[in-house]
Formats: structure tokens, sequence, C-alpha cells
């Protein structure tokens, strides 16, 4: 099954995506400030030059590997990227400014709720898979941790080709810098909580 990637969010004046416009100022800025050209910026991140033009010119709704990738590449989070970071003490974030990062063939959302900012990442997501939806995720650096609950639903969590059914009420510690994927199980749609931590180290390239 062929996925379907993009960010669906609100749109901006301009007509791009409000996430992919702060995208593009925020890769922008912090390339200028670490005085980076585009040509090192994608040997640092393995995204093409090409890419990361489009990304800059918010004329691309680049894929949740992407985004990860030109984060650690930047040593920021992808929070940052989509300016919900914050160094309050505490900070409310509304559903109004939560991002939606994914979007699935059959209606299906991954949704960014809060982030924090470096040194360590840590994010936390909200995830609906509609039945027959699958999200395949590339490997995270070394250390990067998940942790899942599963409110609704079954989720099919698939680690290095091996499945494990994870039932609502149930969660689960994946070691995510290895191959993995996301996928719904039954006619129900699954719906599941997950935290990502991505310590500093494991993002030095």
């Amino acid at each position: 099954m062929t996925e379907k990637v993009n960010i669906m969010t609100d749109i901006a004046p301009d007509g791009a995506a409000a996430e992919t416009v702060a995208v593009a100022r925020h890769v922008a800025e912090l390339r200028r400030a670490r005085r980076l050209s585009l040509d090192a910026l994608a040997r640092l991140s393995g995204v093409s030059k090409g890419m990361l033009v489009q990304i800059e010119n918010a004329r691309s709704n680049p894929s949740i590997a992407t985004l990860c990738r030109v984060a650690a590449a930047l040593g920021v989070s992808v929070a940052q990227l989509v300016d919900l970071g914050g160094e309050d003490v505490v900070r409310l974030v509304g559903p109004e400014e939560a991002a939606r990062l994914w979007a699935g063939p059959e209606g299906g959302l991954a949704v960014l709720l809060v982030g924090s900012e470096g040194p360590d990442m840590l994010e936390l997501w909200s995830w609906e898979l509609k039945p027959k939806e699958r999200h395949v995720s590339d490997p995270h650096p070394s250390g990067t941790r998940e942790l899942l609950h599963v409110t609704a639903g079954t989720l099919l969590l698939e680690v290095e080709g091996r499945a494990h059914e994870v039932q609502a009420g149930t969660s689960a510690l994946l070691h995510s810098d290895r191959p993995h994927a996301y996928a719904c199980k039954g006619t129900r749609p699954v719906r599941f909580t997950m935290a990502v931590m991505e310590p500093h180290a494991a993002r030095r390239l």
C-alpha cells in the first residue's frame, strides 16, 4: 500500500501550510546561524540539496523522517522546527498549536503535541491509524527510545521485521534506533500516545 505522507494543517495566507512556513523559516535561520551552506547541511543530514531548497522556500511538505534528519543535523528537536518548543518552566500548548505531521491515505493522523528544546529531545505524539494504514519509520539515531500507550483498537508494532500486537490498555517500550513500523490491525482504528526520547549524544553527527 502506498503511503500518503503530508503535513495537514490550517493554510497560511501565502497558500502554504502553517507548519510548512514555520519549518522553512527555522531551517533557514538555524542553517545560517551555524554558518552552514546548503551543501554542508545536505552532507550532514543526508537530505538532498534540492529538497533542502524546497523546504527553505516552503515548497515542500517534508516527511517525519526528513524532519528528523534535518533537525538532528542542526542540533535541534523537530518541535523547534515546527515551533512547538519552549523555554518556560511551564508552557501550555493548546490543540490549535499542535502540528499534524503525517496523514494516512484513509484519514489517519500523527500529531506532535508538544516537544522540548535541546540539548536532549523529548516529544509527545498522538497517533490514529485507520484500518489498512501502515506507517514505516526509518531508524532513529542510536539510543532513541519510544514509549507507547494504546487507548483504542489494536496496534501492530513491527521492529526489525518482527510483529507485536499491542492491545488497548497496553503499553510498550520500543528501541526505535532500528527499522520499525506501526500498523492498524483489524477493522477498528487504533489510537495511541507516544513519547520519544532522543539523547543529545545520539544526535551528534
